[in-house]
């Protein structure tokens, strides 16, 4: 459905009428137009407090990039930021600064004490202003909970606090703000998380944290393919935000194979003939829906590479008026199926090494949601799911998952116009999301360079005020 305030706003006429009334002038998201578009253009500054561990490899990423990078001099805080590279050109912090960045990068990883974020000031308060609409703010970290010294845990939890904050302020401009926590020796795992949060892909992705553990490096072929001869079993991907993950993980490279219920099967043959993919039509809480799917992949290929758990029901009912069959299908399609498809594939060797598992949890499982006990049951135990078996998974599987805000689908559009217009404005973008943004975000989960990331939950809601 389209976001027809939106569009008014960001008309001269409406612009006007909502500054003069004091409503929010949103600005629409740009996103990712082509395969072949680079990942930042623009101008970049790069800041690093002392002893900064990330630095020198952040040169390497924006090196792959057209963009023209600075870093940070002329104070005493910042005189690391130089280790970014001979490419980047200093830009003085204690003068006037003419430069509109479109990303404002920081390596806090060297961080020791509290009084080392003072860097952190030192390097945004001049040029926050200077970040262009729909910029990108990106701080690194170290993991606090692998940090011995208290003092230094602290420091690193703080930058928590004040990137969720720096995105509410730079919201209003289509920007966003994004933290990235490293765990000791993760430098070079960084390479796909840094492209994905300074990229259009993450346009709806705001005030998140993401944890980068230690593995390998690993770059794709083609980076512009980084997908080419994976096999992606999608779930609900008849329409919505599952159709706009399987057409994104197609444009990727992968070959998908689309299921939903057999009800569903003329459109989702639709959606997989037009991707070169195959469909299978299945009741995931079946009994036998594990093994259905384990015959059909085996029928087809020699397995799977990305699972991609988005089938997904509502049933909602204030508690005391809930029927039991609205409990049990809601847990039972949006949780307990995805358990029992995993552990087929798995038992069968179906899911092949260094595979992705991703899992679509909601804003409703993390802040709850009146009338759906049901619903925020099951989506809060996707995130117990993907956290437990984070520690379990080998072979260089990886299991994450994303928690939708709003997202313009064809649920949204059958709410009442005021819940409707409540969930596009309380974020700090002031709009909705779209289906892709939600695709976006799985596709950085399934890059072969993100074997670091594992165990995450992230939001694609811009921020939405609803929860943490």
């Amino acid at each position: 459905m389209s976001d027809v305030y939106l569009r008014f706003v960001n008309t001269p006429f409406g612009k006007t009428a909502a500054q003069s009334l004091g409503l929010p002038s949103p600005l629409p998201l740009k996103r990712w137009k082509r395969g072949d578009q680079p990942f930042v253009e623009g101008n970049v500054l790069v800041g690093a407090a002392a002893g900064g561990k990330a630095v020198s490899h952040l040169g390497q990423t924006l090196g792959a990039s057209p963009a023209k990078v600075f870093h940070a001099s002329n104070l005493t805080t910042l005189t690391d930021s130089a280790k970014v590279g001979n490419k980047a050109s200093p830009l003085a912090l204690d003068a006037d600064i003419e430069e509109r960045f479109a990303a404002l990068v920081f390596d806090a990883t060297g961080m020791k004490t509290t009084e080392d974020l003072r860097a952190v000031y030192d390097f945004f308060h001049p040029t926050i202003k200077k970040l262009a609409p729909h910029g990108r703010v990106l701080v690194i970290g170290q993991e606090p909970s692998s940090c011995r010294a208290p003092a230094k845990a602290a420091a690193h939890q703080a930058l928590e606090g004040f990137v969720r904050s720096v995105a509410k302020e730079v919201g209003k401009r289509g920007a966003t703000a994004n933290l990235l926590w490293q765990a000791n020796g993760a430098e070079k795992a960084l390479d796909s998380s840094v492209r994905f949060f300074l990229s259009a892909r993450s346009a709806y992705v705001s005030g998140q944290v993401a944890r980068v553990g230690k593995t390998a490096e690993v770059m794709p072929a083609d980076p512009a393919r980084p997908l080419s001869g994976k096999v992606a079993l999608v779930t609900g991907a008849s329409r919505g935000i599952g159709a706009s993950i399987a057409e994104t993980l197609t444009r990727d490279g992968a070959t998908v194979i689309g299921l939903d219920i057999p009800q569903a099967m003329e459109e989702l043959q639709k959606v997989t003939d037009a991707l070169g993919g195959k469909a299978l039509g299945c009741d995931i809480t079946d009994p036998n829906a594990p093994t259905q799917i384990a015959d059909f992949i085996k029928q087809h290929f020699d397995g799977v590479d990305l699972v991609i758990h988005n089938a997904g029901i509502t049933r909602d009912k204030t508690l005391g008026n809930m029927p039991a069959h609205f409990w049990d299908m809601t847990i039972a399609v949006n949780l307990t199926a995805e358990e029992h498809i995993d552990e087929a594939l798995m038992k069968q060797d179906l899911l092949k090494e260094n595979g992705r598992i991703v899992c679509i949890s909601s804003i409703s499982g993390i802040a709850g949601n009146f009338g759906q006990t049901n619903y925020s049951a099951a989506k809060s135990g996707v995130i117990g799911y993907v956290e437990a078996m984070a520690k379990q998974v080998k072979n260089g599987v990886t299991i994450n998952a994303v928690a939708p805000g709003f997202i313009e689908t064809q649920m949204t559009a059958d709410m009442p116009f005021t819940i409707r217009e409540a969930g596009r404005r309380m974020n700090s973008l002031s709009q909705g999301g779209l289906p892709v943004d939600v695709a976006e975000a799985i596709a950085w989960y399934c890059n072969p360079a993100s074997n670091g990331v594992n165990g995450n939950v992230v939001r694609v809601c811009g921020q939405s005020l609803i929860g943490k």
